[in-house]
């Protein structure tokens, strides 16, 4: 596998081996030293494409081109490539659903949005902000338009008969054909739902004591877990692929059971479980309405063809059979059978594969206003920050119960591949030291060119985050101006002031793409001078 990941390394005159590189990327992906030596045609097909994803990466092209990149990564290796991606000094560009890393790793995003493409400087959210503020604008002419419109066919309708008022009449008539229609804007589809929640009265849903369970004699995923769901809990179950995760889910679900241990569930437990294997249970013969009826309490199928809307199958593509149905499609049936069963506890095993930004955030927020428990497999680090509360984390070959968010965990353990190295026993060299008036004077000249190497980075990075933050005080600014002047009807200022705000978010993208290649190259002078201080320290 390291050989075939090797291919892809540039080809330099002087015949140099950087078969590190593509060690290094390999590991960073989740491959294991025992893995380097394997036949990539062994490998599943998650990690083929991680290899493939490897294969680009240690290619060093001048553009990267990523499409989706983080479906087969699990946490650990995403954090990776986040951090690779961020280091990345040439041109990028990526398509994801997860805003948290597109937003760690882009200076600008572009959206697709009503059949047309908008690139905007900054995170996602200044793209949503500046699409509802045009489309507001939109809205606010179109309606003046056909005040304007409605006023001039009065007048028309009211003089055409007079010939004194003729010319006139035949003025606005041209008029009026010439001006363009504003048609009104239709509705974007999006996910927007609920959980059913049933009543739960008592303070705990289910107790896990003891579990234990592997597939092989002697190798347990799971090895004595122990740990309790509140009634309000959100409970998020993390770590690597392949280590347990979703075979603890399938134990808690009653679908496996345990070889030692325990799960008691109370009497009035009702769950629903989203698996990521669940979309093999759809009868490929039903239609989309007749399995979403099929988990309806009263089997109604009004209500049915409701959850059917909102999952964006709406009047006869609720009539769809399963069998014609895409993976993200199946999905979202899926879905649709959770929300119109009732529960007080939602077991959910990676619910935002298939699911897009906006859709993610319905799902966040449906997840925020249940009033039952939540166990959460996920590797979106956005959605661990956002919801969840208590963890169980696979790492270091065993599965523990960490009580406190994702920050939280991240700030008192961290993950085991993170951990920095401990720094070597400040001697060697036959136990002689560096002197130690030479190495003061050393480090005192090191701590002069950082000051000043960083220094003069950090004061135009600065200088730059004021400018920027001025000229989208004065585009704040300028949009309400743009409305008043719709508003008026007033096509010379609003033409005038889209120029001007044109100038200006063209000069914050310049500062942008400027702001990037500092922070770039000041994180790496920051590196480089820690990597210098540290060696000096170590010395011997």
């Amino acid at each position: 596998m390291l050989q075939e990941a090797c291919l892809s390394l540039p080809h330099y005159e002087d015949g140099r081996d950087e078969s590190y590189k593509a060690e290094v990327i390999l590991m960073g992906l989740g491959f294991s030293i025992e893995d380097l030596v394997l036949n990539p045609a062994q490998l599943s097909g998650g990690f083929q494409v991680r290899l493939n994803l490897a294969k680009l990466l240690v290619s060093d092209p001048n553009l990267l081109l990523l499409d989706e990149p983080t479906n087969y990564l699990d946490i650990v290796s995403l954090r990776w490539l986040v951090q690779f991606l961020r280091s990345w000094k040439k041109e990028l560009m990526i398509i994801t659903h997860d805003r948290a890393i597109m937003d760690s790793v882009t200076t600008h995003t572009m959206a697709i949005h009503r059949c047309g493409i908008r690139k905007i400087a900054g995170p996602t959210e200044n793209v949503y902000q500046q699409l509802m503020l045009e489309e507001e604008i939109y809205e606010k002419t179109r309606v003046n338009d056909e005040k304007k419109r409605a006023e001039i066919e009065q007048f028309i309708n009211r003089f055409r008969a007079k010939a004194t008022k003729a010319k006139a009449v035949q003025s606005r008539v041209k008029a009026l054909q010439k001006k363009e229609r504003l048609e009104k804007l239709s509705d974007t589809k999006n996910l927007d739902f609920s959980f059913n929640s049933a009543p739960f009265h008592s303070k705990q849903l289910m107790e896990v004591k003891d579990l234990y369970f592997g597939f092989k004699f002697g190798e347990p995923l799971i090895d004595r877990v122990s740990f309790s769901v509140g009634k309000k809990d959100r409970i998020a179950i993390i770590g690597k692929n392949g280590k347990g995760k979703t075979t603890l889910l399938n134990l808690l679900s009653g679908e496996l059971a345990p070889l030692s241990g325990e799960v008691r569930c109370h009497n009035d437990l009702k769950f629903a479980y989203f698996g990521q294997t669940n979309i093999n249970r759809l009868d490929p013969k039903k239609t989309v309405e007749e399995e979403i009826m099929e988990a309806h309490p009263d089997h109604n199928r009004g209500a049915s063809r409701t959850i059917c809307g909102v999952m964006m199958f709406p009047k006869d593509n609720a009539l769809k059979k399963i069998s014609v149905l895409s993976g993200g499609e199946k999905s979202r049936v899926l879905l649709g059978k959770l929300l119109v069963s009732p529960a007080n506890m939602l077991i959910l095993d990676e619910p935002t594969n298939h699911l897009d930004m906006e859709s993610t955030d319905s799902l966040l927020e449906a997840i925020d206003d249940f009033s039952g428990a939540v166990v959460i497999v996920t590797h979106s680090e956005m959605i661990l920050h956002a919801i969840a509360t208590r963890l169980i984390v696979f790492d270091g070959g065993k599965a523990t119960l960490f009580e406190g968010t994702y920050q939280d965990f991240l700030d008192r353990v961290g993950w085991s591949n993170e951990i920095p190295p401990k720094p070597r026993d400040a001697k060697a060299n036959g136990g002689k030291t560096v002197d130690k008036k030479l190495r003061r004077r050393l480090r005192a000249e090191l701590v002069n060119e950082k000051s000043k190497t960083l220094g003069a980075l950090q004061k135009r990075i600065a200088e730059i985050e004021r400018e920027i933050v001025s000229l989208e005080a004065i585009i704040g600014q300028g949009n309400k101006d743009i409305m008043d002047a719709s508003a008026k009807g007033d096509g010379g200022a609003i033409t005038a002031l889209s120029k001007s705000l044109h100038n200006s978010q063209s000069k914050i993208d310049s500062l942008f793409s400027e702001l990037e290649r500092l922070q770039i190259e000041l994180e790496n002078k920051t590196k480089e001078f820690e990597e210098r201080f540290n060696g000096m320290e170590t010395v011997q």
